[in-house]
């Protein structure tokens, strides 16, 4: 079985130079984990949850922290400034292009590809989609969940045989 078979040939994708918060409300509004980046109508990147999770991700602190009387009185106010840093944080990663948090390399397949090499490369790559390309351009993009769709369409043509 070949890609074309079982790809989706209307990916939702974003330009590099729209903002992160626009990828996110994609994502979200059509309820996919990661998209292909463009530049015009060239692929550029990839970008997932994770890479919006690995921009937010805020350093863990160490140790086992036991706080004085004094600093008991303290500790709201930490808090509130540590809160408020993470608001802001937030804020200005929404305002963060695309380009800066993607995915650079992309693996990527043909139409005319066997879903067992992009099977292959997802689990070799540890990776979910590839978008799949025809002569430099995105035309689809597959997915574990098309490729699983894929076999059982399979098993069904082999059991009517």
């Amino acid at each position: 079985m070949k890609i074309r078979d079982v790809m989706n040939s209307e990916p939702v994708a974003i330009q590099a130079t729209e903002a992160v918060s626009d990828a996110v409300r994609l994502l979200r509004t059509n309820e996919i984990s990661g998209m292909p980046v463009l530049e015009g109508d060239r692929l550029a990147g990839v970008v997932s949850e994770s890479d919006l999770l690995r921009m937010l991700s805020v350093e863990r602190e160490g140790g086992l922290w036991l706080p004085s009387p004094l600093e008991v009185l303290e500790v709201p106010i930490r808090d509130l400034i540590r809160w408020e840093k993470l608001q802001a944080g937030a804020e200005e990663a929404g305002m963060t292009r695309v380009s800066e948090v993607m995915t650079k390399k992309v693996f990527t397949v043909s139409p005319e590809d066997s879903i067992e090499r992009a099977a292959s490369m997802m689990v070799r790559h540890r990776i979910n989609r590839l978008p799949v390309l025809e002569e430099g351009k995105l035309v689809g993009i597959v997915t574990r969940g098309d490729i699983i769709a894929g076999l059982g369409m399979e098993a069904e043509e082999v059991e009517e045989d």
